[in-house]
């Protein structure tokens, strides 16, 4: 028996969370941590992956839409200032 097999006849496991985040948080969180390392082209790259992926996604428009949309936004931003510290 395998540990898959233990989890699926265990209802308390059923009950659990799968993933606490949305896999846009995710990447997200990670553009922030490439950010705080100074790392902006895989920041670039992770905010590309982020609007692809809301572009492609039909989400209501309501507000997740919004929120998400905002949090992309300021992101952009975020990097657009550190990449140019002088002209903030």
């Amino acid at each position: 028996m395998s540990l898959i097999d233990d989890i699926s006849r265990d209802p308390a496991a059923a009950s659990l969370p799968r993933h606490s985040r949305r896999l846009s948080d995710k990447i997200l969180i990670a553009f922030h941590h490439a950010c705080d390392q100074g790392d902006f082209d895989v920041a670039d790259q992770l905010l590309a992956v982020l609007e692809n992926m809301l572009r492609k996604s039909p989400m209501p428009a309501d507000a997740n839409r919004r929120r998400s949309l905002d949090s992309l936004v300021a992101a952009y931003e975020r990097l657009w200032y550190l990449r140019h510290p002088t002209q903030a």
